[in-house]
């Protein structure tokens, strides 16, 4: 990786850590995971696209959904995109940009972080109210690029029809 192209990662991760602090949300309960969850949903149904979502609140995994095209692999992956989310706080894409402009692309053991509990990847990001992680919600299916895309798209419109 070029000294440019692992500066223009570490840019990009900045930029999807302030976007995704814009998606503070006034409140994050059973009933918004549920309106979120259908929200991604209904967007891959309407773009007909194999992905599955899970949404955490707390521990709790209180949503979660799959598309035709998927399987259990794509669980997986969501669980370890969830325990990156957690672990920084931070969206997954962002941290995963981050680790590869230090020329990192997956995780080790040597990092402190198991391969096993944590995926490198994009479509996890952080719920949260007035500032506090209450939740993670997780995209999987995709690029890492479009899975966080879809995430950010369905929890922009959550935030707006939520808005007090």
């Amino acid at each position: 990786m070029s000294h440019d192209d692992a500066r223009t990662d570490l840019l990009r991760a900045e930029q999807l850590q302030a976007e995704v602090r814009e998606l503070d949300l006034e409140r994050f309960g059973h009933a918004e995971a549920w309106d979120l969850g259908q929200r991604v949903v209904a967007l891959a149904t309407e773009r007909d696209l194999g992905v599955t979502v899970a949404i955490w609140l707390g521990e709790q995994r209180v949503f979660q959904a799959a598309r035709p095209g998927t399987s259990a692999d794509n669980d997986s992956w969501m669980d370890r995109k969830c325990a990156v989310v957690r672990r920084y706080d931070d969206p997954s894409m962002a941290v995963m940009l981050r680790w590869r402009g230090h020329g990192v692309t997956q995780a080790e053991p040597r990092l402190g972080l198991d391969p096993a509990v944590h995926a490198l990847a994009g479509g996890g990001v952080p719920l949260r109210v007035r500032g506090a992680l209450v939740g993670v919600a997780v995209v999987s299916g995709l690029t890492d690029e479009e899975d966080h895309v879809l995430m950010v798209e369905a929890l922009t419109a959550h935030r707006d029809a939520h808005r007090g």
